[in-house]
């Protein structure tokens, strides 16, 4: 089917077309797992669960920054935000998620100076205006916002703003689906790939996972024709027996991705192993600021200790961001978790699944 203008991919009759098409040949019982939390949201405010067949089961994935962001990480925010004369600028997401003795959120409510930003380049612009203290930008996400992280130390320089600092705790999504794969628990038959990432590391950062697992695999965008393509074509993978890396997001996403965003990336980054919630250690899979641009780096400027790592008993954020559970098989959702008072930050973030499900699955 081609899709010329973005209206069709919201054309109710077309996307009833695509499912009439995995109804036709969808047989075999598969569970399917979205690696992005806007494709989370638009599956859910656009009811698609509802509509497929009874053979297909979709899962969410680590696909929240917020979500993988392990404890021990947001322990080191918040006792950043407590040195004296220091501004934390961060996205709000962040700001509700509660560490093992505080949050950024009660931190702000006793006097800390933490403020909601929604570009790297906002927290330079703090950093500019305010010469007479330090200003931490706090690094999460994926291989999306990575690029801007970098390229804002790199003006930091050239501006030679001294008081301009990142804590880096970005993650890679391609490892990420790797130990996915090699979790005995994990039971996924195919994977529809994040959109955005993919716009900025292109379908070959998929090649060497691809190959490894022959796992059915299909690339995006996110509207609801988009990710009912993608479902098809990993139905149409998984009956057929012919997996493969199927790029069905070619109006924003190319072989080699954005070579100028990994360039700046790889320029002010390097590789490490890095946890992620509710996952562990995964290889390869974290971004730390190299050593020449160490005067840059938050972990290695400021002196701060970490409390050791607390989560609270019964939340099962760990387990959803793999697809082992649900939000409704966690003990603690809508009972002592919701948006209101959230314990996880599956429940915290606009894009967390625990979010999606109360928002929208009336569970």
């Amino acid at each position: 089917m081609s899709i010329k203008h973005l209206e069709e991919y919201r054309d109710p009759d077309i996307s009833r077309a695509i499912i009439d098409n995995i109804k036709k040949i969808s047989r075999k019982k598969n569970r399917l797992m979205e690696v992005c939390g806007t494709h989370t949201m638009s599956i859910f405010r656009s009811g698609i669960r509802t509509l497929l067949p009874d053979t297909i089961s979709l899962l969410s994935g680590p696909g929240c920054p917020v979500c993988v962001t392990d404890q021990k990480e947001i322990d080191a925010f918040i006792e950043l935000a407590k040195i004296d004369d220091v501004i934390i600028a961060t996205f709000g997401d962040l700001l509700k998620v509660p560490g093992t003795k505080s949050s950024l959120q009660k931190e702000r409510a006793e006097g800390r100076d933490i403020r909601i930003v929604y570009s790297t380049f906002d927290a330079l612009e703090i950093a500019g205006n305010n010469p007479g203290r330090k200003v931490i930008f706090l690094g999460i996400g994926f291989e999306t916002t990575a690029p801007t992280i970098a390229a804002s130390i790199l003006s930091a320089k050239n501006m030679s703003l001294k008081n301009y600092f990142v804590f880096s705790a970005h993650k890679l999504v391609p490892p990420a689906l790797d130990a996915l794969m090699k979790n005995k628990d994990v039971r996924i038959n195919g994977f529809i790939l994040p959109g955005h990432v993919s716009v900025m590391i292109g379908t070959k950062a998929y090649l060497t996972f691809f190959e490894k697992h022959k796992i059915p695999c299909a690339i995006t965008g996110f509207e609801p024709a988009d990710i009912l393509q993608a479902i098809l074509s990993l139905v149409r993978q998984i009956e057929d027996g012919n997996p493969g890396l199927e790029n069905l997001y070619q109006r924003a996403v190319t072989f080699d991705g954005n070579e100028k965003a990994i360039n700046i990336m790889q320029d002010i980054f390097e590789t490490v192993d890095t946890a992620w919630r509710g996952i562990g250690i995964i290889p390869e899979s974290g971004l730390k600021i190299k050593e020449e641009f160490s005067s840059f780096d938050a972990e290695k400027m400021f002196e701060f200790d970490v409390p050791d790592a607390v989560i609270l008993s019964g939340c099962s954020c760990g387990e959803i961001l793999q697809g082992i559970k649900t939000p409704p098989e966690c003990a603690l959702y809508k009972k002592i978790c919701t948006p209101i008072n959230p314990v996880g930050p599956c429940m915290v973030s606009s894009e967390g699944t625990c979010a999606a499900y109360y928002r929208y699955n009336g569970l």
